[in-house]
C-alpha cells in the first residue's frame, strides 16, 4: 500500500504534541506510545479524506475513544507492576535515559505528582481536563471530539479540576508536614 501524501510531514510535525496529549490521557509514558501509534493507525486509511479539513482533532479524537475503549475493557483486577526503567534508574542502570529524557512530566515539582492525580481521575473527568487545559480546546471542540454535550464537557471539567485541587492541596498539607 502506498504512502498517503503528507501523512509522514503529519506525523514528525505533530507526534509530539499528540503524545502530550495521550500521556495525559493515560498517564503513562507506555501505554501514550501505544495509544498514540493505535491512532494513527487508524487515521492512515481515512487520511485522504482528512487531510485537509483537521487531521489533529480527527487522531485526538480517535485517541480519546480508544483509550475510554481500553479503559472500560481493562480488568478491574489488573495491577500494573512497576515501570522497569523507572526501577533501572533507581538500581543505576544507565540505559533507563531515553525513557526518562521523554517523559512529558518532566519540570513538574515533585512534591505534586500530576500524573498520580490525574489517573486517579474516572476517565470522563480526565479526558476533559486534559482536552481543555492541557490541549486548550474549546468546550464545543471537547464535546464534539468525545461525542458528548457541552454540558457534560463543563460539569467534567469542573469535577475533575475540583478532584485535582484537592489532591495538590492534600499533598501540600502532607509535603508541610514532613
Amino acid at each position: 500500500m502506498r504512502e498517503p501524501d503528507g501523512f509522514r510531514e503529519f506525523v514528525t510535525d505533530r507526534s509530539p504534541a499528540l503524545l502530550r496529549t495521550a500521556w495525559m490521557l493515560t498517564g503513562d509514558a507506555h501505554r501514550a506510545e501505544d495509544l498514540l501509534q493505535t491512532a494513527l493507525t487508524r487515521t492512515w486509511p481515512h487520511w485522504s479524506r482528512i487531510r485537509e479539513q483537521h487531521p489533529e482533532a480527527y487522531v485526538r479524537k480517535v485517541m480519546v475513544r480508544t483509550n475510554a475503549s481500553w479503559w472500560s475493557r481493562r480488568w478491574r483486577g489488573e495491577r500494573p507492576t512497576e515501570d522497569l526503567t523507572a526501577a533501572a534508574a533507581r538500581s543505576g542502570d544507565a540505559s533507563s535515559t531515553r525513557a526518562e529524557a521523554a517523559d512529558p512530566q518532566q519540570g513538574i515539582p515533585e512534591r505534586i505528582d500530576l500524573a498520580r492525580a490525574l489517573r486517579a481521575l474516572p476517565v470522563r473527568q480526565r479526558q476533559c481536563v486534559v482536552l481543555r487545559h492541557f490541549d486548550d480546546l474549546s468546550v464545543a471542540e471537547t464535546a464534539r471530539l468525545m461525542g458528548c454535550s457541552e454540558g457534560t464537557v463543563k460539569s467534567q471539567t469542573a469535577k475533575g479540576l475540583a478532584s485535582l485541587r484537592t489532591a495538590i492541596e492534600r499533598e501540600e498539607r502532607e509535603e508541610k508536614v514532613r
